[in-house]
């Protein structure tokens, strides 16, 4: 099969272990950084361009849109859809995944339970809305964050008014969540690759530290999901209308809560301390879907 990753960087490891898993299969890989990409529109002419080339179908494609691209990546991405390309993780799901208040917003209609969620615009409610949350200490959360940047502990009721105020002077969308006290600083990201779960870790961490993403520290350990932790991986994926997601988990008293669904997510950390061959699950699910189209 051809098949295209589109992505920034080839050297980066989840882009060259897709690479490695598709050739071994003997399939034609081509990496395509998709802002080098442009697009021609018209009626029955519509094309994409890259390197001055118009670029043929593919039997497949593989987003890795980065976070800060998003709106230009997917834009590409439902280009190659509208000319009948397979993509693995389609335009619209990418989007949905990455606002995440609408991705909230859309798990907890289908009945998936996360931390308690407020979100207000005007500051005269913050008080209600931070009360309707919970108790403190509480999560305030940029809706433009990404690996923990952007989050603050509120540690009391005056502190989340101070954090909601000043963040409301520059006009910044934010999110405030209940703290799950039994789960600071440790959280679970699970791989899903079609309707299953193909790797998973914990992540923890360090002391004084209540932001689990390891490139600030946090360390990594082997876990054994549930049945019902993998369930709800599988069903937040399918939800979102992703085929291949990283779902982030917090174990609470009322059961696991859905933090994140990564509709890119990296495959260094999870794939270097399970063994898990998550590049060659990725390619066995293409190789499974356009059998059947």
């Amino acid at each position: 099969m051809d098949i295209t990753i589109l992505s920034r960087n080839k050297n980066l490891y989840s882009t060259n272990r897709l690479f490695n898993a598709g050739t071994k299969r003997g399939h034609n890989i081509t990496i395509i950084d998709y802002l080098r990409c442009y697009v021609n529109i018209g009626q029955n002419q519509s094309a994409i361009y890259y390197d001055g080339k118009k670029l043929n179908n593919f039997d497949a494609v593989m987003p890795r849109i980065g976070a800060s691209q998003t709106s230009y990546g997917t834009a590409i991405v439902r280009q190659f859809e509208m000319m009948g390309n397979f993509c693995i993780n389609t335009s619209d799901s990418i989007k949905a995944s990455r606002d995440k208040l609408r991705s909230l917003q859309v798990l907890a209609k289908h009945g998936i339970d996360m931390p308690i969620t407020g979100y207000a615009s005007h500051t005269m409610d913050i008080h209600d809305v931070i009360e309707k949350v919970g108790k403190t200490p509480l999560i305030m959360k940029l809706l433009q964050g990404t690996q923990g940047n952007g989050m603050v502990l509120a540690e009391t009721m005056k502190a989340a008014e101070s954090v909601m105020n000043a963040f409301k002077q520059v006009d910044a969308d934010i999110l405030i969540q209940e703290f799950i006290k039994e789960s600071s600083g440790i959280d679970i990201r699970a791989i899903v690759v079609g309707d299953k779960v193909v790797a998973a870790m914990q992540r923890i961490a360090p002391i004084g530290e209540f932001r689990s993403n390891v490139h600030r520290g946090a360390t990594t350990q082997h876990i054994d999901l549930t049945k019902e932790e993998e369930n709800i991986a599988i069903k937040s994926t399918n939800i979102l209308g992703l085929n291949v997601a990283g779902v982030d988990l917090m174990r609470s008293k009322r059961g696991p809560l859905v933090l994140e669904v990564n509709s890119s997510p990296g495959l260094q950390g999870i794939e270097l301390l399970t063994g898990a061959d998550v590049a060659g699950e990725i390619i066995t699910f293409i190789e499974r879907t356009v059998e059947v189209q």
